[in-house]
């Protein structure tokens, strides 16, 4: 089944974002055949990056959630929100 991952950085995040984005688009690669799409949100100036954008197919919820949990990004505490569809 595929989820919407709507992830939001918090306030201010943009070095961490920059710091831990190698880390970040290695864990999406070991993912690969399961991402049907996956992007950063970025800013009105069409450059900041605000956020991520992730269609991934999983098995169910818990699936996504444990996923998500290891998730670079979400270990260095860059996302204010996240919300999965």
């Amino acid at each position: 089944m595929l989820f919407a991952l709507h992830l939001l950085d918090r306030e201010g995040a943009a070095e961490l974002r920059q710091r831990v984005r190698p880390q970040h688009k290695a864990y999406l690669a070991e993912a690969a055949a399961r991402i049907a799409f996956a992007g950063p949100l970025l800013a009105d100036d069409g450059r900041t990056m605000v956020g991520s954008l992730l269609v991934m197919d999983f098995s169910d919820r818990a699936s996504v959630e444990a996923w998500l949990a290891a998730e670079p990004f979400t270990c260095a505490g860059l996302y204010a929100e996240r919300r999965v569809h």
